[in-house]
């Protein structure tokens, strides 16, 4: 029986409300504002519809609920009149207050952590990126338990896998997942030590290696696919983007180096990310330069630079000991008037800063530049190259700075290069026919 209506298959949208509680001492009304719209943008990156949103002021915590019972019950009516499927929290909830809400609201309650891992559980693509998110997804699951299965707590009998004597299907659950962890922890280490592996062999060929980071949204991966005629997924969207990606920049004079892009950050980050992504993160630790994307054109600018410091230090990543430089994105959305102020502020930084526009490609030379500068910090050798060496000159070019060259009449070349310790090894090995002078 045929039927002249098609089925509509496509999941239907859930109406959400968006609640940022506003504890009393940590935010001026301006910064709840803007963490307000923060986790507006989370909610719209899980495609959510957002019907309503609050700010609620915070002033003592209230174990059971987070907030009192009449703050909770005034939230409640607004959930009802917005006919809201979910409510997400934007602050971290316990298991039980998260339980008493869904049953004080009737309704689904996310909190951040949640909201996020639910985000970096669709964005995943390589399998070190699924692995990391599942990991982080059971960390956080495990004490969250007594919200999932409390209607099968009850005594059992079995044998195996099947529970023990006397089990609970909570204990069961819960033990089942210790496993997992400790499967996905052993799989994360073979992830590592693979990373270790192909970092050792990138480290063979001197080429130095320069690391995105930044607060997410910032434009890292524009501006990457800037960089490198890359075309990584770049959308005006929280974490469009989540697994490391590296692809061979050019800097000036054609100097090959690899750049990679990393996942961006974000306030309260929640711990289960930090360190299930702490693998992924090594290559911010292991690069010669970091770069530290702003959006100069945000009110928070100066805010989100300090969560991304606080996430990085978290990873044992030292920001004064690394070669940092700032990278001012979005100077086309700033107004014509500020752009001079801000142009002058840059120059002043430290660390040191470049104005830059992603977008239309405004200052990405003076960044090229820059970047080049940090990367040739050692002190350029004098290299002779007899007549015919052609390979050894083309080598020199590739893997180094070519700061000055002079040509003898003999047909004999000298070059001024500035190359890493690493490289001007490999280059005397290679060409033992050259002289270097200056080292």
């Amino acid at each position: 029986m045929s039927s002249s209506k098609s089925v509509d298959r496509a999941a239907p949208v859930q109406g959400a409300i968006v609640i940022h509680p506003d504890r009393e001492g940590r935010s001026s009304s301006r910064e709840a504002d803007a963490r307000l719209e923060e986790a507006v943008g989370l909610a719209l990156a899980l495609d959510l519809e957002v019907r309503t949103t609050l700010i609620a002021p915070l002033r003592r915590l209230t174990p059971a609920t987070l907030f009192g019972k009449g703050k909770v019950e005034e939230i409640g009516h607004t959930i009802e009149l917005a006919e809201a499927d979910v409510a997400i929290v934007d602050d971290a909830l316990t298991p039980v207050q998260q339980r008493n809400l869904e049953k004080a609201w009737n309704c689904k309650v996310i909190d951040r952590t949640g909201l996020i891992l639910e985000i970096f559980a669709r964005r995943a693509r390589t399998r070190e990126g699924r692995l990391q998110v599942e990991l982080a997804r059971l960390s956080y699951e495990k004490s969250r338990l007594v919200r999932t299965w409390t209607h099968l707590e009850r005594q059992r009998g079995g044998f195996g896998v099947m529970g023990g004597p006397g089990e609970t299907q909570i204990e069961t659950d819960r033990r089942l997942i210790a496993d997992k962890i400790r499967k996905l922890k052993l799989e994360l280490e073979e992830v590592r030590r693979t990373r270790t592996l192909q970092r050792s062999a990138r480290k063979r060929h001197p080429y130095p290696t320069v690391a995105l980071v930044g607060y997410t949204n910032a434009g890292k991966s524009t501006l990457f696919n800037r960089l490198t005629k890359a075309e990584v997924v770049a959308e005006d969207m929280l974490f469009a983007t989540l697994d490391p990606t590296l692809r061979m920049l050019k800097l000036p004079d054609g100097r090959p180096a690899i750049m990679s892009d990393t996942v961006g950050f974000i306030s309260d980050l929640p711990h289960e990310l930090v360190e299930a992504f702490r693998a992924t993160l090594e290559e911010v630790k292991e690069a010669d330069v970091v770069l530290h994307v702003r959006d100069i054109a945000s009110a928070e600018s100066a805010a989100q630079a300090g969560d991304v410091r606080a996430v990085l230090s978290r990873l044992g990543v030292d920001m004064d000991e690394r070669s940092i430089l700032e990278v001012w994105n979005k100077i086309d959305l700033v107004a014509a008037e500020d752009r001079e102020i801000i142009t002058g502020d840059a120059r002043r930084a430290h660390p040191r800063a470049v104005p830059v526009s992603a977008v239309t490609g405004e200052g990405c030379q003076a960044l090229l530049d820059t970047v080049a500068g940090l990367v040739d910090e050692a002190p350029p050798v004098d290299i002779y190259t007899p007549v015919g060496e052609g390979a050894a000159i083309a080598w020199l070019y590739r893997h180094g700075r070519v700061l000055q060259r002079q040509e003898g009449k003999d047909g004999s070349v000298r070059l001024a290069v500035s190359l890493s310790p690493q490289a001007l090894g490999q280059f005397e090995q290679q060409f033992p026919g050259s002289e270097v002078r200056g080292h």
